[in-house]
């Protein structure tokens, strides 16, 4: 189950910046933010686990905490022409982003990708944004492409003869599963095009006094030195796409 919640506070949170939701009594967990304008902040989540669930079932009134905002975010410079890469939950920060890069003359192509078409999200945002053109991917093919979201990227990139010399794009953003930035990481390597990822992490802190999100080998901490890192720091994390450790540390394979 998806559930968008809206809260009537802002943060002057960025695109890519995470908040810290805390259901008292249960547990507190990272979230990316769908939108802060200034008056409002949007989440939307995936209702998977016991707080997210008891968080879904929430009503108007009911007590939520918030902390925030965290880490690192999304650049990019006015009028650019950006690429948007979404997988599953990662396209409400993805619209984030969209909402503020058009602010500042940005031209977007926005890739959302899922296993099928009932789990395709902010479809009708997207499209409904200026100087947006929507391209939409599913597994199994009941909506768009047929296949993964990246290939459908990289079937654009070669139908817009993409060079350095010429480029269709100026960066890619992405926020999605990881094998699938794995994808991107190695198609912005392909095309010679900078991006910018964002990884996930188990986060408990925020401030960076845990340790928790510590990536190998460089040390450094996710909830402030990301989630957004640029490829070429992703590229010397050794466990990127590997694995990922849990609330004690253990190692997990993807």
């Amino acid at each position: 189950m998806v559930q968008t919640f809206t809260f009537d506070v802002t943060l002057g949170a960025k695109p890519g910046q995470f908040v810290m939701v805390w259901v008292p009594g249960i547990d507190e967990v990272p979230m990316s933010i769908a939108s802060d304008n200034g008056k409002q902040l949007k989440i939307t989540f995936f209702a998977v686990g016991d707080m997210t669930r008891i968080l879904a079932a929430m009503k108007k009134g009911d007590l939520v905490g918030l902390r925030g905002p965290f880490g690192t975010h999304y650049r990019w410079k006015p009028k650019q022409h950006l690429a948007l890469v979404a997988g599953g939950y990662g396209a409400a920060p993805m619209y984030f982003a969209a909402l503020e890069a058009i602010k500042d003359g940005c031209t977007l192509e926005v890739f959302v990708g899922a296993r099928s078409s009932e789990h395709l999200l902010y479809l009708k945002e997207f499209k409904s944004l200026p100087k947006t053109t929507l391209h939409v991917a599913t597994d199994n093919g009941s909506k768009g492409f047929q296949g993964f979201n990246v290939q459908n990227f990289d079937a654009v990139l070669k139908d817009k003869k993409h060079s350095k010399t010429k480029p269709f794009v100026h960066q890619i953003f992405a926020c999605g599963p990881e094998r699938m930035l794995v994808s991107v990481s190695a198609l912005s390597a392909k095309w010679k095009i900078p991006s910018q990822l964002s990884l996930e992490r188990y986060m408990k802190c925020g401030y960076g006094l845990c340790g928790n999100c510590v990536v190998d080998p460089l040390g450094i901490r996710l909830c402030i030195d990301g989630p957004v890192v640029s490829n070429d720091v992703c590229k010397k994390i050794t466990e990127f796409g590997v694995y990922h450790r849990d609330a004690i540390g253990k190692k997990h394979t993807f």
